[in-house]
């Protein structure tokens, strides 16, 4: 009979005992590739999303804090920056470009940002159908909010003052959707983008004051993107300024002067991530360090596995040998149970960690995972299981390789 065959038959003929092993190896190895696919996909997603944004620019307050709400819409933005030190900080030399971000409403639990098409430009995302946001109160709807709301062109979005769904407040002044983004697995298939005059004109307390600013001189912001009034320059306020660099130089004098001379609050999104993972950085090892303890635990449960079966199946063994089975195929043969026990509990492990980084993705709803999402350190995870499983074999095996078969016949 086939050696692989025969040891399957083995390892089925103790069933409770194998599974057991084969459960218990294969969550300490979901444990260890579970956390490699979440830190992988945040790593991934975070570079995305921070293309092209060499510093951002907020009020006082958490860095951190800044970057999470600008650039990946998972906090609360900490103030509003008067639209007037934007524009003068904008006029810097070390700035190359700079995006408004106008903060604040939602619709439905998703996040409105006021900004311009430099904004999706920067992740260089198209529309799929209809206009992009020219007219006031129109709005272009991301991807994923277009599918899961089931939004068209021509639908009202009455937004909500604030980030919770359903908090209400502007019923009075629906936008109305005049576009719908491509899918581009970016933070934008989950925003709806609208002009930053749309979001003044919601909240503005008095539709006379509008109409009496439209009859203004307008001004134009070069650096901003923006065509506002005087009046507006003087009064409007805007969340956050994602901005690119001139120059190298810029990296080190821009925060600086930021943070310095001004009431702005400057942000460095490739720090502040890896200040963000170093944070977490503790949790993620500790748990690791918990699943590499399963996976040595399950080996020894693999070894007291074999090495029980070893006993009861000595004279079994012995008969092979007596059969004319040599050493090396008995000691194979014990080796093969061992690989068969590792290896399917490993396989059991990488599909209850897929499984488990697609539910975990579901349930967030805003986070697009897929459970083929795959890292090359599984590689290591799974030439790493079969080592163990290896060593948790061989001294079975050698035992069984050392055996007096005349001794153990004799005692039959």
């Amino acid at each position: 009979m086939n050696l692989i065959l025969l040891s399957i038959k083995n390892v089925l003929a103790k069933p409770l005992s194998s599974l057991l092993s084969m459960l218990l190896f294969g969550f300490g190895v979901s444990i260890i590739v579970l956390i490699l696919l979440v830190g992988s996909f945040l790593k991934s997603e975070i570079t995305k999303n921070a293309q092209g944004i060499d510093l951002v620019v907020g009020a006082k307050g958490s860095p951190l804090q800044i970057i999470l709400a600008s650039i990946f819409h998972i906090d609360y933005p900490t103030g509003n920056i008067s639209l007037r030190d934007a524009e003068n900080l904008t006029k810097n030399r070390l700035i190359a470009s700079a995006i408004p971000l106008a903060l604040g409403d939602s619709y439905k639990g998703y996040r409105i940002v006021g900004t311009t098409q430099k904004y999706p430009e920067l992740y260089d995302v198209s529309l799929k159908e209809g206009k992009w946001f020219e007219k006031e109160m129109s709005a272009v709807v991301g991807a994923a909010i277009a599918a899961n709301l089931q939004i068209k062109i021509g639908d009202p979005l009455a937004s909500d003052h604030g980030l919770s769904a359903d908090a209400g407040g502007h019923e009075d002044r629906p936008f109305t959707v005049a576009g719908i983004l491509k899918p581009s697995a970016s933070v934008l298939d989950n925003l709806i983008l609208v002009s930053v005059a749309s979001v003044w004109e919601v909240h503005s307390e008095h539709e006379e004051d509008h109409l009496e600013m439209e009859a203004e001189e307008m001004v134009q912001l070069e650096h901003l993107g923006l065509e506002i009034t005087s009046e507006q320059l003087a009064t409007q306020d805007i969340t956050a300024l994602l901005i690119k660099y001139r120059s190298p130089m810029a990296a080190v004098q821009l925060p600086r002067i930021v943070n310095g001379t001004s009431n702005l609050q400057a942000a460095s999104p490739p720090y502040e991530t890896a200040r963000l993972f170093n944070i977490i950085g503790v949790g993620v090892n500790v748990v690791n360090i918990l699943g590499i303890v399963i996976v040595v635990l399950s080996a020894g449960s693999v070894f007291i596995a074999l090495f029980n079966s070893l006993k009861e199946r000595k004279y079994e063994l012995a008969i092979m040998r007596a059969m004319g089975a040599g050493r090396a195929k008995v000691f194979s043969l014990i080796m093969a149970e061992g690989l068969v026990l590792t290896t399917i509990g490993s396989f059991f492990g990488f599909g209850l960690a897929h499984l488990g980084f697609f539910m975990l993705g579901s349930s967030v709803g805003k986070i697009q995972s897929s459970g083929l999402f795959f890292v090359m350190d599984e590689y290591y995870v799974m030439s790493g299981s079969l080592v163990t499983g290896i060593l948790a074999s061989l001294m079975p095996a050698l035992l069984a390789y050392g055996d007096d078969i005349s001794r153990t016949l004799s005692k039959a």
